[in-house]
């Protein structure tokens, strides 16, 4: 049987899927890749004439919504690639250790917060300054072979492992005077916890178990922090705002954190004309913590003080959106010149305002004009003592195709994204709040089970089908990746402790919300690629991966933070529940 379906008929049947897959799938989902930046091996593809139709679409009731809202953020054709993820891992340096493609949000760094996200440019043509971000593709030209690939006993073979949190100092708003002491005692608690977290895993306690760290580790450090994060928050806000810092609970264990090769990459050079200036790696800003390094605020200068550290962080985005803008223009001192020294410049002014904010009831900080110079954030740096948190060194993406940790090979540029807001079969949905976060999907499978991946890969004109595997598709189609997020959120967070629990997903069969979430509009991302029928007969396109899952296919997942308007949330809400297609 053939398939040779107008290519852009083809991505619209895809992208109209109103289902996910129900594929029943074993702890032992495929054959991994060998390690050290080897292809995915032959047993990790399939041909999609072999994939059985298992996708489930809920039938549409009377009084659900039936709409699309679709919006145009574009393929990355600025070329914003980063191994941050600032949903999974916020202030975490590189802490994905692969390589996303970012469309949408031109900021967004693991260091953004929601003020700087809001201030960005975005790549999206309605104006949406939401970031939308995924793991890219490669093709790895090297030989394939039929090695058994990856399994909980090449964790160790990924590198030494290390427990890496977020650093909760860098993250607080201003401290009153009154917490100071609560909070230093708080920030010390979670470097206990921390240590003695790293500690089991170095001693690795039970290494027949691969869920063993994630149950007996890292869950129980999880629910330590987030007791210890809410006893800072409240201790703050008896004389402040209270802060929410559920984000900073979640931590997780790298493997390998060098890079791959012999690569290097000289400071401050990206941007310099060169044939492959748009497809380098976009380093973003790295500045000293000024929050870590100010004494107990009075309650007379709070107000004041945030607003300036919340300049800081504006002033950090607008130059990590100017690295992303003006990749290819100048010469070799360009950033110095045009962005870090104009950054510094607006740093001392700031800090300035700072210090004397605070001197006026209290003694005035020395010296925080040392912290007013910034680099780019090329490597990261051992955490210090009494930050609540690490940053491993973990490397940057290098060289010409942004190799790292073993992931080698050219990076596919997509063809298509296509990015839509959907309806509930059941009901009509509400807005999503701003600053929403969710993933889809796990990129760690094979570590931490396969409860929340998903199947995604499928070829363009096979809509009824998607596969925990790479695909290989019949000559003239696409190969596809869709991504589906959570439709029903708890009414109350725009985030939780594991990036989870404020969300779930509908019902398969039904499309109903769990008890005690509503329906609000389902985000799906469908990105398409053109490779030819050689390299996928020959297995060499492989994802992105942590170096524990060897690019595994079902390690696939998709990020995204809502910065939508308030007036574009309400246009989707109302072409969704209007059975609409709009955008």
């Amino acid at each position: 049987m053939t398939h040779r379906v107008d290519e852009r008929r083809r991505f619209r049947l895809i992208t109209s899927l109103s289902a996910v897959a129900v594929v029943a799938v074993g702890t032992a989902t495929v054959a991994l890749a060998a390690k050290d930046g080897e292809p995915a091996p032959l047993g990790a593809f399939v041909r999609i004439e072999e994939v059985k139709s298992n996708v489930v679409a809920p039938k549409l009731r009377q009084g659900g919504a039936g709409g699309v809202f679709t919006v145009d953020c574009g393929t990355n054709e600025n070329g914003k690639f980063s191994a941050d993820n600032p949903v999974a891992q916020p202030g975490l340096r590189h802490g994905a250790q692969h390589v996303h493609d970012f469309v949408g949000n031109l900021s967004i760094s693991a260091e953004s917060t929601d003020d700087s996200l809001a201030e960005s440019d975005t790549t999206c043509r309605n104006g949406d300054r939401s970031s939308y971000f995924w793991p890219v593709v490669r093709i790895n030209p090297k030989a394939n072979t039929t090695s058994s690939g990856s399994s909980p006993e090449k964790l160790k073979e990924a590198g030494p492992a290390e427990v890496a949190c977020p650093a909760v100092a860098d993250r607080l708003p201003a401290v009153p005077q009154q917490a100071r002491d609560e909070v230093t005692r708080n920030l010390q608690l979670l470097d206990q916890q921390l240590k003695e977290a790293s500690e089991r895993v170095a001693r690795d306690e039970n290494p027949g178990d691969p869920n063993f760290v994630n149950n007996a580790i890292l869950g129980p450090l999880r629910s330590k922090r987030v007791a210890t994060l809410d006893r800072m928050a409240i201790a703050i806000g008896r004389t402040a705002r209270k802060p929410d810092l559920t984000s900073l609970a979640d931590c997780d264990v790298r493997f390998g954190h060098g890079g791959h090769g012999d690569h290097t990459q000289a400071p401050h050079k990206f941007a310099a004309q060169d044939s492959g200036a748009q497809d380098s790696a976009t380093p973003t800003i790295k500045c000293p913590s000024v929050r870590g390094a100010l004494p107990g605020v009075p309650a007379q200068a709070i107000d004041e003080v945030d607003r300036n550290l919340a300049l800081l962080d504006k002033q950090i985005a607008e130059a990590n959106q100017r690295l992303v803008t003006s990749k290819g223009q100048g010469g070799p001192n360009f950033v110095d010149n045009a962005i870090l020294g104009p950054l510094k410049d607006k740093r001392i002014a700031t800090l300035d305002r700072i210090a004397i904010a605070i001197g006026r009831n209290a003694q005035r900080p020395q010296g925080l004009e040392r912290l007013a110079p910034c680099g780019l954030n090329e490597t990261g740096d051992a955490g210090g003592n009494n930050n609540g948190g690490n940053d491993p060194a973990l490397a940057a993406p290098t060289g010409q195709n942004l190799e790292l940790v073993g992931n080698n090979g050219k990076i596919v540029r997509p063809a298509q994204v296509k990015i839509e807001y959907r309806g509930n079969a059941t009901g009509k949905v509400t807005a999503m709040p701003k600053f929403l976060k969710m993933i889809t999907g796990d990129a760690k499978p094979t570590s931490r089970g396969p409860a929340n991946a998903r199947t995604t890969w499928t070829c363009g004109g096979f809509d009824d089908r998607l596969s925990d595997k790479y695909v290989i598709c019949p000559n003239g189609s696409k190969v596809m990746r869709v991504h589906d997020f959570a439709g029903c959120w708890d009414g109350q967070n725009t985030d939780s402790a594991n990036h989870r629990d404020h969300v779930q997903f509908a019902d398969e069969q039904t499309g109903a919300c769990p008890q005690g979430f509503k329906a609000i509009p389902q985000l799906r991302i469908t990105i398409a690629y053109d490779i030819s029928r050689e390299v996928q007969e020959k297995g060499q396109y492989q994802l992105d991966a942590f170096p524990e899952e060897n690019h595994n296919p079902f390690s696939d997942h998709n990020d995204f933070a809502n910065v939508n308007s308030e007036q574009t949330m309400d246009q989707i809400v109302r072409c969704v529940n209007e059975g609409r297609r709009c955008g």
